[in-house]
């Protein structure tokens, strides 16, 4: 479902020198798999989230999403594929606040090739406990509800792939737990790849597959080996 081969990435400083970020050679998750990815600041996962969801283009290598090779697309029909294909849940939630929670699940397939439901948006707010909050909007509502609104937004087109950047880092210890299984549990029961960026190894440690990105990094690798 997704697949990374020898994808490179390297930032160009002002004086036109190249700053290698990320080197891996290979890099996949199958239809349904479950994975965390750890390490420490500074390590490309951000970058790494970045190239898969077709917000950063790789220096080199290739990136498929259900057998679709994204690194040749334009900007644009990469936002198109990243709508049809990918679900992101960000651990600042980038809810909009003048929309209900309704309608910030719905704008999440706006820009999908398929025709928004408010059927399929109203049944994924009632899965993580929210039928009861459809009109209410950001502000009146707690970070663990907005946490679970931004989940149902980035599954709302039925996505082959699902990031999750630190999606515990901004939600209180007593509902942290809730949010990793709202998460696991609704990829379970669609079908969906789940690619989980977390520094807390009390989530890390309920995943069957945990990958350490320093350490497959060649990158990062590499400057240890210097070291």
């Amino acid at each position: 479902m997704l697949e990374l081969k020898n994808v490179k990435k390297a930032f160009v400083q002002p004086d036109g020198t190249k700053t290698p970020i990320l080197d891996l050679a290979e890099y996949a998750l199958a239809t349904g798999e479950q994975a965390v990815l750890i390490g420490p600041s500074g390590c490309g996962k951000t970058t790494l989230l970045h190239i898969i969801a077709g917000i950063t283009r790789p220096t080199s290598g290739s990136v498929k999403i259900d057998g679709v090779e994204i690194t040749r697309f334009s900007e644009a029909t990469r936002d198109r594929l990243r709508a049809n294909k990918l679900g992101y849940v960000f651990q600042t939630f980038n809810l909009l606040p003048a929309f209900s929670a309704l309608e910030n699940v719905m704008l999440g397939m706006a820009f999908s090739s398929g025709r928004a439901s408010s059927a399929r948006a109203r049944d994924l707010l009632q899965r993580v406990g929210l039928g009861h909050r459809l009109s209410s909007r950001p502000k009146t509502m707690s970070v663990g509800e907005q946490q679970r609104v931004a989940v149902a937004r980035a599954l709302a087109n039925r996505p082959k792939v699902l990031l999750a950047d630190e999606p515990t880092a901004n939600v209180d210890p007593a509902n942290q737990q809730a949010v990793i299984d709202l998460i696991r549990e609704n990829c379970r029961q669609e079908g969906v790849a789940l690619l989980l960026v977390t520094h807390a190894m009390n989530v890390a440690d309920q995943f069957e597959r945990v990958d350490r990105l320093d350490e497959i990094n060649r990158v990062v690798a590499a400057a240890r080996g210097v070291a």
